[in-house]
């Protein structure tokens, strides 16, 4: 978002190809971080988060969009627990996010049903430090509880700072 709002696009969500351009980044993310080495990977949200924006705006699921949600159920890039980090009961507006906090408390719903929806089941990580909640997520990451030793993500819902992260084993 903020880099159209860069390139002038003051409100990117209600151009019909944001949510096929996010898509785009996002697959180009997760496939470029596949081929890096380590134990764990974070990365910048998902397309499921593309699929639940689609929800909040009433926006269609694009094929472009249906096309990458399909390449992560059948390829299993993701494993299906996601960490869903809960809101702080507060939000700073910034130019890219220019919700109010109860529209967000909204948008975090959506998050969740959709994130449901797609199968996946909700690790909830409760309101704390932005350092208490990483080190929740890397014990819980190294406990494994998140699921089998095969390569696949975990994915992070970030609300309370704005951003999804994901986590990548390596066998």
């Amino acid at each position: 978002m903020a880099l159209w709002q860069a390139r002038g696009v003051a409100a990117p969500w209600t151009h019909p190809s944001f949510l096929d351009a996010i898509a785009a980044l996002q697959r180009r993310r997760q496939v470029r971080a596949a081929r890096e080495t380590g134990e764990v990977q974070f990365h910048d949200r998902s397309a499921i988060c593309a699929a639940a924006l689609a929800v909040y705006l009433g926006y269609p699921l694009s094929d472009t969009l249906s096309r990458e949600l399909q390449r992560l159920a059948t390829e299993t890039i993701y494993q299906k627990q996601v960490f869903f980090i809960q809101h702080l009961g507060f939000l700073t507006p910034t130019a890219a996010r220019r919700i109010s906090l109860e529209e967000a408390l909204h948008f975090e719903r959506v998050h969740a049903e959709t994130y449901r929806h797609f199968g996946f089941a909700l690790v909830p990580m409760a309101p704390g430090s932005l350092v208490a909640r990483v080190e929740a997520i890397k014990c819980f990451a190294r406990s494994g509880q998140s699921g089998s030793s095969q390569p696949k993500e975990v994915s992070c819902i970030l609300q309370a700072c704005g951003r999804n992260f994901s986590i990548r084993r390596f066998s």
